[in-house]
Parts: structure tokens; C-alpha cells; sequence
């Protein structure tokens, strides 16, 4: 059994008066502690897959588990809640909230689960200081450059150590070499705390670093074997990983 057990799932969505089927009757374990990389196209019905392992939408036919719980199997309110305490969601676009600072970013879903906020503060400043933000704490997201708020999004996503975590294009919106600084963040957080990573991506770069590489085509999901990681121009990985 898999950490994550994806069972008979299909998507459709609706145009005009016809349904477009995004996903169909797909099938997927994925295991504690594993990276897999999410590969297809625009619209090839990645994003669709995390929002339905997340519980952001509920899929028309079949369930997910995770570990021994199946999130489609709750009301909206359950798997809100569900979401909040045991998934870390690292968007494309950061969501941060603009009026609030980069420490309440990270602390605001915390705080609204009950959590003590002198420890919330506490953890959050640790994060930030990990991340290289910790000077940033009060300011506003504006401020920042794209990389930056997409650390800020990251440490949002781990910081209350989620069972999972899903990422959907994060390094879609950076230029070439601040993604990579951020994938490596973001492997490096995944794979040291031991989290389970599923990353959505159009980018081949991301194979040689993930443990297991499924690609969404044409509705079904298809198997693709990891590679091995290849030199940069100066000899050493693009990413370095415990």
C-alpha cells in the first residue's frame, strides 16, 4: 500500500454543451518519502491531479487515499481541514497574501488551527532563517523578487509538517537560474525532513532528481524511468541533494 493511493480517478469538466475528459480511470501508489515528478504539457491535466489529491476539487469517479484516509470520501469543510494540517501546497503564482507581511504569511494558517503563537513565530522565523529570508520577516510581499516569494511559499507549505507535499509548476514563473536555486530548496527541505514530494512540471530538467517520473497524456498516467543527473556547465549537478 502507498502512502498515496490514487483509485480509478476520472475528471471531466464541462465546455458548453460537452464534457472534456481530463483524467481517465488513472491509477497511482506513491510511497512515503518518495519524489515524483509530474511531467505532460500544458492542460495535460497535471494541475487538475494535485488539486484532486489536495481536495481542492473532487474527482467524478473514483477515490484517494492518504495513508489510511480517503480525502474524496469528505464533506468540503472535512478536507479543508484535512488540507491544512497534513498537505503543503507550493503554487505557480505564490498566493501570498499581499496585506499581510512574509512572517504572517507563514504563520497565518498556523494561527487559525489554534496554535500557540509564540511556537508558530518561533518555527516560522527558524524557516525563514533556513531559507535566507529571516531579515525579510516583516516585509510585504511586493517587495520581494519572484524567487524570494516563492521561498516565502515553500516555507508556508512545510511549516506545519504536512504528510505531503504537492507542488505545481513552482519554477515555472522564474528565470532559469533562480528556479533552479528554488527546485533545490525545495528538494533539499522535501528529502531532508523525509516528506513525500509530488512536483508538477513541463521541465525534463526535473527527471534526473526524482525518485519516480509519471507523465499525464492523453487522460492516462504512464511510467517513465528516472534518469541520471547531468553536469552543469562547471561539472557539478545542477542540484545538489542529500
Amino acid at each position: 500500500m502507498g502512502m498515496v493511493r490514487i483509485e480509478q480517478i476520472s475528471k471531466f469538466f464541462s465546455e458548453g454543451r460537452q464534457n472534456r475528459l481530463v483524467l481517465d480511470n488513472i491509477q497511482a501508489d506513491i510511497a512515503e518519502g518518495e519524489f515524483v515528478a509530474l511531467l505532460g504539457r500544458s492542460g495535460s491535466g497535471k494541475s487538475t491531479l494535485l488539486n484532486l489529491m489536495s481536495g481542492i476539487e473532487k474527482p467524478d469517479t473514483g477515490d484517494i487515499w492518504i495513508n489510511d484516509v480517503a480525502i474524496t470520501r469528505l464533506t468540503e469543510r472535512e478536507r479543508t481541514l484535512f488540507r491544512r494540517d497534513h498537505i503543503g501546497f507550493v503554487f505557480q503564482f505564490f498566493n501570498l497574501i499581499p496585506t499581510l507581511t512574509v512572517l504572517e504569511n507563514i504563520t497565518l494558517p498556523q494561527e487559525l488551527a489554534g496554535k500557540k503563537e509564540t511556537a508558530v513565530r518561533a518555527h516560522a522565523m527558524h524557516l525563514l532563517d533556513q531559507i535566507g529570508l529571516a531579515d525579510r520577516c516583516d516585509t510585504f510581499p511586493d517587495k520581494l523578487s519572484g524567487g524570494e516569494q516563492q521561498r516565502v511559499a515553500i516555507a508556508r507549505a512545510l511549516a506545519h509538517n504536512p504528510l505531503l507535499v504537492l507542488a505545481d509548476e513552482p519554477t515555472g514563473n522564474l528565470d532559469e537560474d533562480t528556479g533552479r536555486r528554488v527546485l533545490q530548496l525545495l528538494i533539499d527541505r522535501t528529502r531532508g525532513a523525509g516528506k513525500t514530494l509530488l512536483m508538477a512540471t513541463h521541465s525534463p530538467e526535473i527527471v534526473p532528481f526524482a525518485d519516480r517520473v509519471i507523465e499525464v497524456h492523453n487522460g492516462r498516467l504512464e511510467e517513465r524511468p528516472a534518469g541520471t543527473p547531468q553536469p552543469a556547465d562547471n561539472g557539478r549537478a545542477l542540484i545538489q541533494t542529500p
